[in-house]
């Protein structure tokens, strides 16, 4: 369905740093960064970009909106939020742990970028 998700960020470095921590802990390799200033992950078929805007006003989060990261495992999950901590990012919501949802149970893990954008990992369970 998306071809790529990307995110404004405030301080390129400071996000890379935490980025390829956290994509890092989810077996994924250090982004690479482009001519522009824009760095790009790809892992999974799944493709992530930061930038600068380009309208060079302040980068903002969307209110209501999450990125999803796609998890192994609950411990997968947890070495994620683990390096985002302590690569700059900021706990949300409840503790990493398994939530109810209409659809099954999921292994949820909440962080919010340097730049203020909110990301999860999420490991489906079985049964």
């Amino acid at each position: 369905m998306f071809t790529h998700v990307m995110l404004g960020v405030h301080n390129i470095d400071e996000s890379k740093a935490f980025y390829d921590a956290v994509i890092g802990a989810l077996g994924g390799k250090p982004g690479r960064s482009d001519a522009k200033g824009r760095v790009a992950y790809s892992h999974n078929g799944a493709m992530l970009m930061l930038g600068r805007p380009i309208d060079g006003q302040p980068a903002c989060h969307a209110n209501g909106g999450t990125v999803g990261f796609a998890a192994a495992s609950p411990e997968q999950a947890d070495a994620w939020h683990a390096a985002g901590l302590a690569h700059g990012g900021t706990a949300i919501e409840d503790p990493p742990g398994v939530r109810d949802a209409p659809f099954g149970k999921l292994y949820l893990a909440y962080l919010r970028d340097p730049a203020g954008n909110k990301i999860c990992a999420v490991h489906r369970m079985a049964g």
